[in-house]
């Protein structure tokens, strides 16, 4: 198993794993739409883990100075409970933190109780926030 950037040959693969693990995603987080754009910035912070020149799990993070994110963690169905999750997101928080990231956030559906216990495993908290979002 191996975590390394994204490379463009990777995309058919990447794509494929985002549809299993996000079906209900919408249109602009597709890969179609998110690899383009984080391309463009910080395409450091898009990795992958390769397994048999498969792609078995990615993390998209960004750093806007401020603070860090996380997106499209995913893990495909055969190698999950098995450590990838947390070896990805313990490689994009050091990504973050070798750009002077202190503070990491992320998003998860509130009806996803199994990943938010997954974040918690890894020091995560729930925030008393209230997140907002607008469509541009």
């Amino acid at each position: 198993m191996e975590i390394r950037p994204y490379e463009s040959s990777d995309f058919n693969g990447v794509r494929a794993l985002w549809q299993a693990a996000f079906p209900d995603d919408p249109v602009w987080n597709r890969a179609e739409n998110a690899i383009p754009a984080k391309l463009a910035f910080q395409s450091e912070l898009l990795l992958v883990a390769v397994e048999a020149q498969n792609i078995v799990g990615s993390v998209m993070a960004g750093y806007d100075g401020h603070r860090g994110w996380l997106y499209s963690v995913a893990v495909c169905e055969s190698a999950r409970r098995g450590g990838l999750g947390t070896a990805l997101v313990r490689e994009a928080e050091q990504a973050l933190y070798a750009l002077g990231c202190r503070k990491v956030n992320l998003q998860v559906r509130t009806t996803n109780k199994s990943v938010v216990r997954f974040y918690e495993s890894l020091g995560y908290a729930v925030e008393d926030r209230v997140s907002l979002g607008r469509r541009l």
